[in-house]
């Protein structure tokens, strides 16, 4: 229908929608009933939603979570967030130029009380961490209401074709994340004490111990005897020049439109951030069929997962660490973007510089708790209680487990569980939020006959499902410990079912068989992108764990098992009984045309935006700061960084950063008074008055 449409793709089915038309500033364009606005614009490969007041910069998506307000359009007469607006049939949407006209009204409503729900728990999200809370809830009978504002439960669950790692009993391990969030809705929706409100905004919590939210554009007040805050986390981003040019994405606004809602946004990608989201959305991009030129991280190693790093690189990502992103340029929206090494201290290395021609460019520095409502609860006297990325930042693994742990925790100070919580799962709890241990060295198996699993994780991380898989339980982690190195105890039990190689969610495990052929044993290799790069008879290049090219060898066949690991495919090849060990992936991206070394013109970092909503840059903010201002609500009104529609959710931390720059104290910072909203409300809905379609 667009030609921005994904319409086929490794892991996700593509479900039949209902196509709809609209208006977008005249024209008529098609698109799916009840997408969000701003997945059926770009769609149809309109990226620019207006241009700012202020300047005439171009405004397009960022966040896709309704935290930043860069997306905002005219829909049907209205001011409203592109990525958290349903498309209708026949809506008239056009481009925000400038300041948005208010509609005549000369209605005066009269004012009524809204509707008051009394529960026992109100749980403010339907991520993983609010969804296992509430099912412990609900299995004690616990009158419990689930708000989110999406239109499905799952939270960042949905985003996710990966595999997940942890322990199969604890967190699905081995399940991919959208097939997680079905499972936990399914399970939720057994419950008769759990009930949920879809695409229902939480917009304050105040001191009458009520909680504010707007359901089907009603203004509802919700009073819980406790209040578990759920709301996950929001990105962080990054101080440089052209960093709000439309194709600057956070990376769970990508995910969102390549897994959530199959739009192929892009072309060519660049990735800033060497974290599990950084990788994984790296990942992602290629299974939806978008070139990624690079990832670049600013440490001198990846932080994320050595698995996830490996299987970019074996598909053909460079990866460099010990840099960073310069500029992003483009008339209206990115054409290139610069990155350049730094030194240990953080500084642009003179002479670095290489500039890619790409059409996006990913952040994923790191994530900010969603935490102004656990705040206020707690200002305002509530028994309020936080779970998952709302309360640290970790995998969604262990937001599952924490969930499950305030489930019981609130269910007891309501004193209806009178037990302890398991001994076990806090010390589970604690381990799926460790960090990722050192890179270990590992001896592969010596044996070259029979059949033998071969494992190329050597990093410790919190996994073991091919433990949980294995029909001859030959397969242990060293010490018994989750996070050990999997090993096979004895080669001679492996049978060469190949359940591991199938499960295992960094794809780090192959097969090498040489039952038929001990000079030409046969190795099975996981794989998950473009299945047309790997039909029988086509000559693949096979790479060892780091990436590097073994070879270029025909494919023997192709096994899959849809019912039990649908998704993964298991590519066999015959290899030279030298390389067979070495042998982990298949490259699928064609060698990446080095990019230009010469950097014409360095933008200087001033120039940067700090407030998206007023345009504010890095440098005004510096200037107050070495004029002595040390009260964020006094840089606001000399500055209106912070006074915008988002209410600082997206500047705050980068202003913080400018002070530690600048060498004052965090101590003799006074931070700003948030609004007693914290998401925008029109005032027709605050005054209960009902808009005719």
């Amino acid at each position: 229908m667009n030609r921005r449409r994904i319409e086929g793709h490794p892991i996700i089915e593509i479900p039949k929608k209902k196509n709809v038309s609209f208006m977008w500033n005249g024209e008529m364009l098609a698109g799916y009933e009840g997408e969000m606005l701003a997945s059926a614009l770009i769609a149809n490969d309109i990226h620019i939603f207006g241009h700012h007041s202020k300047d005439g910069s171009p405004q397009g998506m960022f966040c896709a979570n309704g935290q930043c307000s860069q997306c905002l359009v005219i829909a049907d007469g209205l001011p409203v967030k592109a990525c958290m607006t349903p498309l209708r049939h026949n809506m008239a949407v056009r481009s925000l130029e400038g300041l948005p006209e208010l509609p005549e009204d000369d209605r005066v409503p009269a004012l009524k009380e809204p509707p008051l729900r009394e529960v026992e728990v109100l749980v403010l999200g339907g991520g993983p961490a609010g969804l296992c809370a509430a099912i412990e809830l609900g299995k004690l009978g616990v009158d419990t209401l689930i708000v989110d504002d999406k239109s499905k439960l799952g939270g960042k669950l949905l985003l996710q074709t990966h595999k997940f790692f942890g322990s199969v009993e604890d967190s699905h391990a081995g399940t991919r994340g959208f097939e997680i969030a079905r499972i936990l809705e399914e399970e939720v929706r057994r419950l008769d004490s759990v009930e949920v409100w879809l695409s229902t905004t939480a917009v304050g919590v105040f001191s009458d111990r009520v909680v504010g939210v707007v359901k089907g554009n009603i203004y509802r007040k919700v009073k819980p005897q406790r209040l578990l805050i759920a709301t996950g986390a929001r990105e962080k981003m990054l101080s440089f020049p052209g960093n709000t040019l439309p194709g600057v994405y956070g990376a769970g606004a990508f995910q969102t439109l390549v897994n959530r809602d199959l739009v192929r946004s892009s072309d060519r990608i660049l990735i800033v951030g060497g974290g599990n989201v950084g990788l994984i959305a790296g990942y992602h991009a290629i299974q939806a069929g978008i070139h990624v030129v690079a990832l670049v991280e600013a440490l001198p190693c990846v932080g994320g997962y050595k698995v996830h790093a490996d299987k970019l690189r074996r598909l053909g990502v460079p990866i460099y660490t010990s840099h960073t992103v310069v500029s992003a340029a483009g008339k209206e929206r990115v054409e290139k973007v610069t990155i350049a090494a730094v030194d240990r201290n953080g500084r642009v290395v003179t002479g670095t510089h290489k500039t890619f021609d790409v059409d996006t460019l990913l952040i994923a520095v790191g994530l900010a708790e969603v935490n102004e409502f656990y705040t206020k609860g707690e200002d305002c006297g509530m028994e309020v209680y936080s779970a998952g990325d709302a309360n640290e930042i970790a995998e969604a693994s262990a937001a599952m487990l924490t969930g499950r742990i305030r489930g019981l925790k609130i269910a007891a100070s309501l004193g209806l569980y009178q037990g302890d919580i398991p001994e076990t799962w806090e010390e589970k709890e604690r381990i799926l939020k460790s960090k990722a241990g050192a890179i270990l060295e590992k001896e592969k198996p010596n044996e070259e006959k029979g059949v033998m699993p071969i494992f190329h994780c050597l990093q410790e991380i919190p996994c073991n499902p091919c433990t949980s898989v294995c029909p001859e339980k030959a397969i242990r982690t060293e010490g018994g410990k989750i996070t050990g190195l999997p090993y096979i105890t004895d080669v001679s039990l492996c049978k060469g079912c190949m359940n591991c190689v199938f499960v295992c969610p960094g794809l780090a495990a192959t097969l090498v068989d040489y039952r038929k052929d001990e000079e030409r044993p046969t190795v099975t290799l996981p794989y998950e992108v473009w299945r047309e790069k790997v039909e029988v008879g086509r000559k693949v290049r096979v790479t060892d764990v780091d990436g590097a090219i073994l070879g270029l060898y025909p494919v023997e066949n192709v096994l899959t098992n849809q019912k039990k690991y649908p998704g993964t495919l298991l590519v066999q090849v015959k290899l030279e009984k030298d390389t067979a060990k070495r042998a982990a992936g298949i490259r699928v991206q064609e060698p990446q045309i080095e990019p230009s070394l010469v950097y014409e013109k360095e933008v200087p970092p001033d120039e940067a935006i700090i407030c998206r909503c007023e345009r504010v840059t890095a440098g005004e903010i510096r200037t107050a700061v070495r004029q002595g201002v040390r009260d964020i609500n006094q840089l606001k009104a000399l500055t209106r960084a912070g006074m915008g529609a988002c209410g600082a959710k997206t500047c705050r931390p980068m202003i913080w950063r400018i002070f530690e720059e600048e060498g004052v104290d965090q101590d003799q910072v006074t931070d700003r008074t948030d609004r007693a909203l914290f998401v925008e409300v029109r005032l027709g809905i605050l005054a209960g008055m009902r808009r005719e379609k």
